[in-house]
């Protein structure tokens, strides 16, 4: 039995080394055209920014920021998994390109998502603690967001 053991060890670490190998591409760097920047179109409050950027950015842009475990293989395939369909999802690198109907579509989800507690995600701001939205901060976001949308109506 402990042969057997010994065995399935080995061949695990080998596969957990191999893997480690296989790096996809870092969402950092892309060229980002400043006008489709969404604080660019926005009058955003500095205070309101920086809770998106903390909380929204990484998964939401084009310049996501890596910490030391996010390139150990297989977290690093769940943070890429969450990047593109975040990125999918939302982009506020382009946001200026969507739409005024998309636009104001993405803020009301950005609002509803916030104040329901359902962004950021959980098994997200388990690793980084950093981007949990504090109570003041997820009021500020929604009166903003309700303020923009507003007077665009």
């Amino acid at each position: 039995m402990k042969r057997k053991f010994k065995k399935i060890a080995i061949v695990f670490l080998i596969v957990f080394i191999a893997i480690q190998f296989y790096q996809p591409k870092q969402n950092k760097g892309y060229t980002i055209d400043i006008g489709e920047n969404f604080a660019n179109n926005y009058k955003v409050p500095p205070s309101v920014l920086n809770s998106l950027q903390k909380a929204c950015y990484d998964c939401h842009s084009n310049d996501t920021k890596y910490l030391w475990y996010d390139y150990i293989q297989p977290a690093r395939m769940f943070v890429e998994s969450h990047i593109k369909n975040g990125k999918k999802e939302l982009n506020f690198n382009e946001f200026a390109s969507y739409s005024n109907r998309k636009q104001q579509s993405k803020l009301e989800a950005i609002s509803k998502e916030v104040k329901s507690g359902d962004m950021p995600l959980s098994s997200y701001t388990l690793l980084h603690h950093d981007a949990k939205l504090t109570k003041e901060e997820k009021e500020a976001i929604i009166v903003w967001i309700d303020k923009t949308l507003n007077s665009t109506n």
